[in-house]
């Protein structure tokens, strides 16, 4: 786990996840359905995969890609300078692990725009631009022994005009280390929040770029800058994390109209020096605020992050099944289902159900090298649209906003309820979007519609006996569903408009755990959210995760599967970007290209891997295998009728794909299309074979939370 800590004094417990995704459909063929679980390679077998990887990489392309007809339509016509770079072997002094995410617009050092990930092995697309840009660089910093000390810096706007903001976030670290979890703030307001990859003995560097455009007007003022990242660094865990955060400041014509204020919703330690994100339940996560009385639009966004007991929350069991093998230590609790909510002066507003993060060191560590977990680097907000409530929020009175984390509590006859509360810790911020009216005008509106049922839950445990009484084997099944709507009339400047809000939501998991530590969950999150505004986003996250551990004299061994996917469909925007935002800037003169109005992301991960740590000689070993594909559609929808207000998808386009095999910390297959361009990538991955005395830290297991840090 990337948390805050004091002392993990063992590491014990197995875990893992797999499932079989819905499935990534590319071009009418079925992507990832039920994926193999690759079996450890000979290091003959391996080396030769490396070679045919190599063989891949192609240093230029320049294509045109015809239309092709697609399960999701057809891949953009677009001419387009698309290169990649490949660094050879022998100059790596340190591994590249990376995430595989769509790319964002960013400036080259010669000053002109490309679509790029930033890796050293990215596919680019580069745009020859007439406005000026410039960059800086705004932390560079080794983040050791940082636990209650972060970097605490000024910022100051740069000296050109720009209405773009994209980030560079570039961390090495080497020898060996858990993964941590690190914050980016303006004061009190928390605008990025990112993990660390576990590095390896020889070392890593990863860099990872996030489209910043939301936050453009506290990017034009003096600001003071915190990066939080606690690191504890001893004779055991030696690695300090290098940082460097730069931004690039640039122009593109059109596009998205970002917020005029932005207000936290924090612990609002900034003036302190200090990070300001809640931590649940120990803080209360509530402010009073006052919104500006001319708003227009408010969009409430939530970073919520599951710690220790909570890091694996949806590997955990029933409440009244944490005591089930008397002996052992208390299983994680309060089920493995968790609701973030959001209240405006103790009303309702908005839910959010989260996407399961798995962060480096979770599970098995080896499956996270060099291809992390989905979200590791960049870990999402949600957004709910409280422009409903504006009437109520632009009364010139201060309003309480209030984030809480819930559970289930539940009793012996199966009746579940929320629990209104967790385990230990959910760090939590929110921030207030806002847009506004002309100077002077005093939004007001009619009656405020809110329709908030109590959400459904059904739960079932079954404890299973060996032949001499103790308990074996738990198994139990939680689910649940919810609805939520909010609606008023408010009225503008320029006339009455009736908004609205709405959110639904379902949930399951299946879990099965033993005496012995063995545990497998099945789970799905789905969700439909609409605005009256033009947005409409649905969302799935399956998961299946299957893990056995065995402790003898000493000596830790785990094996882990996991099969996951997210997969979401989004049409209009609310406050951040949606990944078609960069592609609109390609060729302005192509009406298409612009014509975008949401976007189809799926991505699924299919790996294994072993484990195996002797807790008396410090050292650990392990190896594993992972397979991600991604693909990023732009859509264009129109209404229909018959759907109750549902956009209806009439066209699409592949703006983006990347697929993935990872074996023992090296990539042996990387094939990559941006813009109908297609690349095969070479790494420069050091070759390992499984068990050579690397060290790896082990974060924690699902059922047990992540281990506290040792200091």
């Amino acid at each position: 786990m990337p948390g805050q800590g004091a002392d993990r004094n063992e590491e014990k417990n197995a875990v893992s996840r797999l499932l079989d995704p819905p499935g990534l459909f590319i071009c009418g063929d079925r992507v990832g359905s039920s994926h193999i679980t690759l079996p450890v390679l000979s290091p003959t077998r391996r080396i030769l995969l490396r070679m045919m990887g190599g063989a891949l990489a192609l240093a230029l392309l320049v294509n045109v890609w015809p239309e092709k007809p697609c399960a999701w339509g057809s891949r953009p016509a677009i001419t387009t300078l698309s290169k990649v770079k490949v660094p050879s072997a022998h100059i790596h002094t340190l591994s590249e692990v990376f995430e595989v995410y769509p790319p964002v617009l960013a400036v080259t050092p010669e000053g002109d725009l490309e679509i790029t990930d930033g890796s050293s092995n990215a596919s680019v697309a580069v745009i020859p631009s007439t406005k000026p840009a410039c960059q800086s660089t705004l932390v560079r910093h080794s983040f050791a022994n940082s636990y209650g000390q972060p970097y605490v810096g000024d910022y100051s706007p740069p000296p050109c005009d720009f209405n773009r903001v994209t980030f560079n976030l570039t961390v090495q670290g080497a020898g060996r280390q858990y993964d941590r979890l690190g914050s980016i703030s303006f004061g009190d307001i928390e605008l990025f929040r990112t993990s660390t990859a576990e590095p390896t003995k020889n070392g890593i560097t990863w860099t990872y770029l996030k489209d910043m455009t939301s936050f453009l007007p506290l990017f034009r003022a003096q600001q003071k800058i915190i990066f939080d990242l606690g690191n504890l660094v001893n004779d055991i865990y030696i690695s300090p994390f290098n940082v460097t955060l730069t931004a690039a400041y640039f122009t593109v014509e059109g596009g998205f109209t970002p917020a005029d204020v932005i207000i936290p919703i924090s612990k609002r330690q900034g003036a302190t020096g200090q990070a300001s994100f809640f931590q649940f339940p120990r803080d209360k996560a509530a402010n009073a605020i006052t919104l500006p009385q001319n708003a227009r639009k408010a969009v409430f966004t939530i970073a919520a992050t599951g710690q220790a007991q909570e890091e694996f929350w949806w590997g955990n069991v029933p409440q009244s099944e944490t005591n089930v093998f008397p002996g052992n230590e208390s299983l994680a609790g309060f089920s493995p289902f968790r609701e973030v909510q959001l209240y405006v002066d103790d009303l309702l507003a908005g839910i959010a159900w989260p996407f399961p993060v798995i962060f480096t060191g979770g599970v098995v560590p080896g499956l996270w090298r060099p291809v992390v977990g989905i979200d590791a680097f960049d870990l999402k907000e949600e957004e709910i649209d409280i422009t409903p409530w504006l009437g109520l929020l632009c009364d010139g009175k201060s309003h309480t906003f209030e984030l809480r984390v819930s559970g289930l509590n539940d009793s012996s006859n199966g009746t579940a309820y929320a629990s209104n509360t967790t385990g230990t810790t959910w760090w939590l911020s929110g921030k207030v979007f806002t847009w506004l009216d002309r100077p002077g005008h005093v939004t007001t509106s009619g009656q405020l519609k809110r329709l908030s049922p109590d959400p459904a839950f059904q739960i079932a445990s079954q404890v299973y006996h060996s032949s001499n009484g103790s308990n074996l084997t738990l198994a139990y099944q939680v689910e649940a569903s919810r609805h939520l709507s909010v609606s008023s009339q408010i009225h503008l400047s320029d006339g009455s408009v009736t908004v609205a809000w709405t959110q639904q939501l379902q949930y399951s998991n299946s879990g099965n755990y033993t005496s012995t530590g063995d545990q497998t969950n099945t789970a799905r999150t789905t969700g439909q959210y609409r605005s009256s505004g033009g947005y409409y986003r649905t969302f799935e996250y399956p998961i299946y995760s299957h893990s056995t551990q065995q402790s003898i004299d000493g000596n830790l061994t785990l094996t882990a599967t996991v099969n996951r996917s997210k997969n979401t469909q989004t049409i209009g925007r609310l406050a951040f970007p949606i990944g078609i935002e960069p592609y609109a800037a390609v060729n302005a003169s192509q009406a298409e290209s612009t014509a975008f109005q949401g976007a189809l992301l799926q991505t699924s991960q299919n790996g294994s891997a072993y484990y195996t740590a002797n807790q008396t000689k410090h050292t650990s070993y392990g190896y594993g295998n992972i397979t991600q594909h991604m693909s990023l559609f732009g859509v264009r929808s129109s209404e229909d009728p018959d759907s109750n207000g549902i956009p209806k998808i009439t066209h699409s386009k592949e703006l983006f794909h990347r697929q993935v095999l990872a074996v023992n910390d090296s990539v042996v297959q990387d094939e990559e299309s941006l813009m109908g361009v297609s690349i095969g990538h070479r790494h420069g991955y050091r070759h390992r074979t499984a068990g050579d005395g690397e060290g790896m830290a082990l974060s924690g297991t699902p059922g047990k939370g992540a281990w506290v840090r040792g200091w």
